[in-house]
C-alpha cells in the first residue's frame, strides 16, 4: 500500500483476534464506502476483506488486534490491508525479497505496497475454475481473480496482505 501521507483519504481499526472480526470488517468497508461514496466494486470489497481478515484470525496465533487500513488513493483506487503479528507469507505468497512467484509484487516498491505483479498469476488471466481449486486456497485465489492488484509484505511487527480496486464500479 502506497504511503499513507499520499493517500486522499485512509482508515485503521483495530479487530479483535476473534471470528467476530469478519463480520466487523465487512461493516467497516460497506459504510466506509456508502459514507464516501467511492466508486468500486463494494461487494468485491468485501469479499477480499473478509477473506483476509478471516485468514489472519484462522493462521496466527495469539490474541493481539488484527488491523485492517483501508484508503482511497489519488488514482481512485480502493486499498485494503489486513496486518496480523505473524512474519509467515500466506499460502501461495513468498516474501517479496525472494524469487517472484505466483500473487507476489517485487522491486523497490515491494516493501511499501503495491508495484508491478509479476508471473501468471495476474487478475484475470488464465485462472484455474474455482471449482477445482481445493476449498483451502480458495480465498488468495479471489483475492488474485477479483482485484486489481494484491500482495504480501513484511512488517516490523508481522505481515500485511493487501489488495487494490479500481475505480469505476459500484
Amino acid at each position: 500500500m502506497p504511503d499513507p501521507a499520499s493517500a486522499i483519504a485512509s482508515w485503521r481499526f483495530a479487530l479483535p483476534h476473534t471470528p467476530v472480526a469478519v463480520p466487523l470488517a465487512r461493516a467497516l468497508v460497506r459504510n466506509t464506502l456508502a459514507d464516501t461514496g467511492t466508486p468500486v466494486d463494494r461487494h468485491a470489497a468485501e469479499l477480499l476483506t473478509a477473506e483476509l481478515v478471516a485468514n489472519a484470525v484462522q493462521h496466527t496465533d495469539g490474541d493481539e488486534p488484527i488491523e485492517l487500513v483501508m484508503g482511497l488513493a489519488p488514482t481512485g483506487q480502493w486499498q485494503v490491508e489486513v496486518h496480523d503479528r505473524d512474519p509467515a507469507p500466506p499460502a501461495a505468497l513468498r516474501d517479496p525479497g525472494t524469487q517472484n512467484g505466483p500473487g507476489v509484487q517485487s522491486g523497490p516498491g515491494a516493501q511499501d505496497g503495491p508495484g508491478t505483479q509479476d508471473g501468471p498469476d495476474t487478475p484475470n488471466s488464465g485462472a484455474p475454475d474455482p471449482r477445482e481449486v481445493p476449498e483451502r486456497g480458495r480465498g488468495l485465489q479471489l483475492l488474485r481473480t477479483l482485484s486489481a492488484e494484491a500482495g504480501y509484505r513484511s512488517t516490523p511487527e508481522g505481515k500485511a496482505v493487501w489488495f487494490t480496486l479500481p475505480a469505476g464500479a459500484r
